[in-house]
């Protein structure tokens, strides 16, 4: 007897980074999961609650930063959670009411520092855990911190039922931490089956990576992307660049254009890409399809040579 779980991905962005009209919105879509298509398990986009301020600048150049810059990142700070925080409390409660299990992209403030962030959300348990970026790219490192080892969290879910068990193990990788190898391998090593991928990244070349890892890992690889307009955003957040070609302000210029996709253990597209448009991806994730794969390639087992390679982790508190 096959062994499925149902499992979707939200392609959604923040509401004008609005805390309440964003935690409204993972209500509605988990809501869409569970009843349209039956999902036990929903995973939102990176910075889905806080938000990806794209092409920001925050006033920053070398050597100087502007004080409307400094205004801008208050403001951006002043968008972020805390955990725990009531925020937590009604992802606790969409999650209990649904009955899915969420993983959710998060701005996290922790005293003075912002981090990029993933949550777990059991329908029992309530909050279980977080992961934090371990390496913001590129300008965002001047506004998130670094995450660390202590923040690698492997849970693992029964989304069967008493009488007949169907336990997963799952991991988030956000964005381009998904191009550090030994993270990956240190997912695989802890056995992760369902293989979390929030992001912003809505090239098309992401698609080739989630494959890859999908094959590489032999698990099921669920990415979720924002789909973002220029309308989403704060009206204070854009000038130049939510202009059309034309020089006038567009409100619907498309700003992250999504890619969300949901691939099996042997490389299959199960769902999805979904481009340009706010939706849900849903589908069947066989776990067999996991030994399945395994038989010729187990990258951390019979394929490992351990002899030659040795994975260590900082993982202190973990």
């Amino acid at each position: 007897m096959a062994r499925i779980i149902r499992a979707s991905v939200a392609q959604a962005c923040t509401a004008k980074f609005s805390l309440n009209e964003t935690l409204d919105k993972l209500e509605r879509l988990t809501r869409v999961a569970r009843d349209r298509d039956g999902s036990q398990l929903c995973v939102f986009p990176e910075a889905f609650i806080g938000g990806y301020p794209k092409n920001s600048t925050f006033g920053a150049v070398v050597g100087d930063r502007a004080l409307a810059g400094r205004d801008e990142f208050a403001r951006y700070y002043a968008a972020a959670i805390d955990i725990p925080s009531p925020a937590i409390s009604r992802m606790e409660a969409v999650s209990r009411e649904t009955g899915v299990f969420l993983v959710v992209g998060v701005i996290e403030r922790d005293g003075g520092t912002l981090y990029c962030t993933v949550v777990f959300v059991d329908p029992v348990e309530g909050y279980i855990g977080k992961h934090r970026k371990l390496m913001p790219t590129g300008s965002e490192r001047l506004i998130w911190g670094q995450g660390d080892g202590s923040t690698l969290p492997v849970p693992e879910k029964d989304f069967g039922s008493a009488e007949r068990p169907l336990k997963a193990k799952m991991s988030a990788t956000i964005c381009w931490e998904n191009y550090m190898p030994l993270l990956r391998t240190y997912y695989y090593s802890q056995g992760t089956q369902l293989y979390c991928a929030p992001t912003v990244d809505a090239r098309p070349e992401w698609q080739s990576t989630m494959q890859h890892i999908a094959l590489e890992g032999r698990c099921f690889v669920l990415a979720a992307c924002q789909f973002a307009q220029a309308k989403d955003y704060p009206d204070e957040h854009f000038t130049t660049t939510n202009l059309s070609n034309e020089g006038i302000p567009d409100p619907e210029k498309v700003m992250i254009a999504g890619g969300s996709v949901i691939i099996s253990p042997l490389g299959k597209i199960l769902a999805g890409p979904l481009r340009d448009a706010e939706d849900v991806l849903t589908a069947d994730l066989d776990l067999d399809d996991i030994a399945r794969g395994k038989f010729d390639m187990d990258v951390v087992g019979h394929y490992a040579r351990n002899d030659v390679f040795k994975l260590s982790v900082n993982a202190p508190h973990t």
